[in-house]
């Protein structure tokens, strides 16, 4: 198959590429930098490398996160996923894999399956960030056979939570770092996902029927549990409760 991977220089896109061309595929990578650089926001350019590419199958790795700036993030998700698919549509794509995000249910006392509706909340910043989910899960479904990925929260290589990354500085104190999440030990419960299982995901969702599927570990646990265990292994001080966003 021919795979357009968009957002191929990424930390889940760089861990996708070499997994799609180990199982077979054809990739043409494109991303804001890198050697096919297409500014996802501009429609024509989108439009013209997708044609280009004539993919049979387009993966959305999309994200604006290296500035931790949550609105840039959003304009991706709503701007360029549109611009992705009309382009795909516009090329007969009829196959798209995106990735989408796993914390935008409604809040609940137990985990959430597939069924569990977005969270309806009008409350900022989180209404922004699941209004941003919603236009994206909802633009892939335009196209016959969109599987929407909703990623946990991403560790491994070229993340935040990795070795030397934006939230071990912010558990050492660092004044100036920078990322979208929560150094809070509380009770809040998250799911997290290796970056090379996100990529693995990706490529066997290739071959799954059309719908929305949560990608994540199977043992979800609150603040409390998994941050003192993540400054350990980081070799930084336990958390006080500090909350970035």
């Amino acid at each position: 198959m021919r795979v357009l991977v968009a957002g191929a220089t990424g930390a889940v896109g760089r861990q996708l590429v070499p997994r799609l061309e180990a199982a077979g595929h054809e990739v043409v990578g494109i991303s804001r930098r890198g050697p096919r650089p297409v500014d996802v926001l501009d429609a024509e350019a989108v439009r013209r490398a997708v044609a280009e590419a004539a993919p049979d199958a387009v993966v959305h790795q999309l994200t604006d996160l290296g500035g931790a700036d949550g609105a840039a993030n959003d304009r991706v998700r709503v701007e360029g996923t549109r611009n992705l698919v009309d382009a795909a549509r516009e090329a007969g794509v009829r196959r798209i894999v995106a990735q989408s995000i796993s914390w935008a249910y409604a809040p609940g006392d137990a985990p959430a399956d597939e069924s569990v509706p977005l969270d309806p909340t009008e409350e900022p910043p989180r209404s922004r960030i699941v209004a941003g989910v919603r236009a994206l899960e909802s633009a892939v479904a335009e196209l016959p056979e969109a599987v929407v990925l909703r990623y946990g929260i991403l560790y491994g290589p070229g993340t935040w939570y990795a070795p030397g990354g934006a939230v071990a500085a912010a558990l050492a104190g660092d004044p100036g770092a920078r990322f979208l999440g929560s150094t809070a030990a509380d009770g809040s419960v998250g799911s997290f996902v290796h970056v090379a299982d996100a990529a693995e995901a990706a490529v066997r969702a290739l071959e799954w029927p059309p719908g929305a599927y949560n990608v994540v570990d199977d043992e979800p646990a609150p603040g409390h549990a998994w941050l003192p265990v993540l400054a350990e292994a980081l070799g930084v001080p336990a958390p006080v409760g500090r909350i970035l966003m």
